[in-house]
């Protein structure tokens, strides 16, 4: 896919020295986050991996650089005028935020369906959130409209060089610190991180190939390089790069500086967001895990290279992040529901209870079915939900209560 032009072709929109710039410029105004080596992650995958945590970040993502590096260009008209943009979520908080220190007035446009948390904390910024439109591009059209009333500065989540340019600096620190990594996984919505990043990476090594990684419902760029119809849509776990059109410009350096497109199905994405919490002790949204997503489908493809992953992002709904775990437990065995049916009759379920018990199978919850059920109406159904130590022991259990002359089946996830 990648091409090698010259390492500052002017046909690009962005070089490493409007990289190097963007870095002088946030310097000492965005956090310089840590890039660490994960030893078990190395270990469980067969090679090295080091973490970007951009999780660290203040607004807990790395779209402050950007935004922050696009306000800095702002004349002191422009500033007094004010900015707008539209987002549904980091880079929201990122301009918000960097507006407000600046004392620059922002405008951000937001879908209706916008999380509250998340107009609570781009407001929370002094922000002006306006909702509109159900889609993206909706509030997209809808900004624009007030830009051109209002004479404000559009500022574009990905497709502008100065915001390009400020996320590159993640990978001008990362390689900084950990010169020896040879392959970038780089999440990939709309581009504008990878762009940055693959930007840096050409420069300082040509050799170091970049893989950008999208979700598999949104492989907008892919698709968009490949000649292919853009068939994004559906709910994903990645929404931070649920993107539907890639940018003019960030498609023009994907192109020319990365070596492939990786999808990432929603079962990695969930299981790396799990894997990072557990091993990392680190949050991180899906798109953030992105990364690890796309190793844990293919690990023999990156065997024994220096990898580095960029955590681009920790923003996750609490309720959503506990679901992903309790999934998680259960594709692990250490979480189960088990179905059994039962007869109709005083203690069967006592009996059944025994055995749990006697396995050390702690009981969770349990749905007791006599109505809603094809069985004849003398049978019963009970679901039982149970933690275990894993799935040996679960399969344990399972041998234990078919032993007793009982008919069980696990009710499976997704």
């Amino acid at each position: 896919m990648a091409t090698a032009p010259a390492a500052n072709d002017p046909a690009l929109p962005i070089s490493f020295a409007d990289v190097e710039a963007a870095a002088a410029a946030i310097a000492g105004h965005v956090i310089r986050t840590p890039t660490l080596e994960s030893r078990t992650l190395g270990e469980l995958l067969g090679t090295r991996v080091f973490l970007k945590f951009e999780n660290l970040q203040f607004t807990a993502a790395y779209k402050e650089r950007g935004a922050l590096n696009r306000l800095l260009a702002l004349s002191p008209e422009e500033r007094k005028r004010g900015v707008i943009a539209m987002s549904a979520g980091n880079h929201a908080q990122g301009l918000a935020y960097h507006a407000k220190r600046l004392g620059i007035p922002a405008t951000i446009v937001m879908p209706r369906h916008t999380p509250t948390i998340k107009v609570q904390q781009t407001e929370g910024h002094d922000a002006n959130v306006v909702l509109h439109g159900e889609k993206l591009e909706e509030s997209q059209a809808h900004a624009h409209e007030i830009a051109e009333k209002r004479k404000l500065v559009f500022v574009h989540p990905y497709d502008d060089a100065l915001v390009m340019a400020g996320q590159g600096t993640v990978a001008l620190e990362m390689l900084a610190d950990a010169p020896e990594i040879d392959t970038l996984l780089v999440p990939l919505g709309g581009g504008g991180l990878i762009s940055g990043c693959a930007t840096v990476a050409h420069h300082l090594n040509p050799e170091i190939e970049v893989f950008g990684v999208q979700a598999e419902l949104y492989p907008s760029m892919r698709n968009t390089l490949r000649g292919e119809p853009l068939v994004a849509d559906g709910d994903t776990l990645a929404e931070g790069i649920a993107v539907k059109y890639p940018g003019v410009l960030t498609t023009q350096v994907v192109r020319a500086r990365v070596k492939d497109i990786l999808l990432a199905s929603e079962r990695d994405l969930e299981r790396a967001v799990s894997m990072l919490l557990q091993i990392e002790k680190t949050v991180v949204e899906g798109a953030g895990a992105a990364g690890l997503a796309a190793m844990l489908a293919e690990p023999r493809r990156f065997r024994n290279r220096t990898i580095g992953l960029v955590l681009c992002g920790g923003n996750i709904d609490t309720r959503l992040l506990a679901n992903v775990l309790l999934r998680d437990l259960a594709r692990s065995g250490r979480l189960a529901r088990l179905r059994i049916r039962l007869k109709d009759r005083p203690g069967q379920l006592f009996a059944v209870a025994r055995i749990f018990d006697q396995q050390q199978v702690n009981i969770l919850e349990v749905w007791h079915q006599r109505v809603f059920t094809s069985l004849p109406a003398k049978g019963l159904i009970t679901d039982i939900e149970c933690e275990t130590r894993g799935p040996d022991h679960l399969e344990r259990l399972i041998e234990a209560l078919r032993g007793a002359g009982y008919e069980v089946g696990r009710v499976e996830l997704a």
